[in-house]
């Protein structure tokens, strides 16, 4: 069963790293896990079951066509969104503790479940050509470490045997959080903000850890599309509940 993960952090960092074959969950510390967590805790990660098709936007329950609102009014410029979870506990915490705390520990038992549901959603016909990154400014990479969404592309990229172009796609430059802005003011902080850098072929995935509001992908895809790509897919780790 799935505990807090920042009250176990300090113990997780010890147990997880001294554990021998098949290693520790890293949510409850059971020695019977695999690729990071045990049976009961990968049952109670919070699965997009009832999702848009479009965007992936969480549902309340099943629906016709199975399109929010939203996608139904204004349909999204890409294909289609594939995210296996909601942003809720446990994973909000597991993403978090990877992205702002570069404990790749958290997110390993994630990616591997990712591309496990990206093998069995993808047809042949439906395989992007090439995976795309979110793109970040080299200055937040900097502070950072690392670009999350590259090391998301690079992982599911090797075991589904798709190139990863990271990039492909540059920002022009810095612009604010976009952490706890709305829709709208999202857009207007990323108004002309990517710039597409060489070819891109007609069938390509943006890949991403998180999707709150679509601002950011929604804008991607534009600059994408306009640069000759056709078939967009947006793939990420998860999706906020609304």
């Amino acid at each position: 069963m799935i505990n807090g993960l920042n009250s176990l952090s300090t113990l997780i960092e010890r147990k997880v790293n001294s554990a021998k074959k098949g290693g520790r969950c890293v949510t409850c510390l059971s020695p019977h896990a695999s690729h990071g967590l045990c049976q009961g805790c990968r049952n109670d990660l919070p699965h997009n079951r009832w999702h848009c098709y479009s965007c992936a936007l969480p549902l309340a329950f099943a629906t016709p066509g199975m399109r929010c609102g939203e996608c139904q009014t204004a349909p999204p410029p890409f294909t289609r969104a594939l995210i296996p979870w909601r942003y809720q506990f446990p994973v909000d915490g597991m993403i978090g503790r990877y992205k702002y705390h570069g404990h790749r520990k958290f997110i390993r038992p994630l990616l591997t479940e990712f591309s496990q549901f990206l093998e069995q959603q993808l047809l042949s016909e439906h395989r992007p050509d090439l995976l795309i990154p979110a793109p970040m400014h080299w200055l937040r990479r900097w502070q950072r470490g690392f670009n999350q969404a590259q090391d998301i592309a690079e992982f599911v990229g090797t075991r589904l045997d798709i190139p990863v172009a990271a990039g492909a796609v540059r920002r022009r430059r810095r612009t604010s959080a976009q952490r706890g802005l709305n829709r709208a003011s999202r857009l207007v902080n990323l108004a002309n903000v990517f710039e597409v850098y060489g070819a891109i072929p007609e069938r390509v995935a943006i890949v991403d850890d998180v999707v709150t509001t679509g601002a950011t992908v929604r804008v991607l895809t534009r600059a994408l599309a306009e640069a000759g790509a056709q078939d967009i897919q947006v793939w990420a780790l998860a999706r906020t509940p609304g």
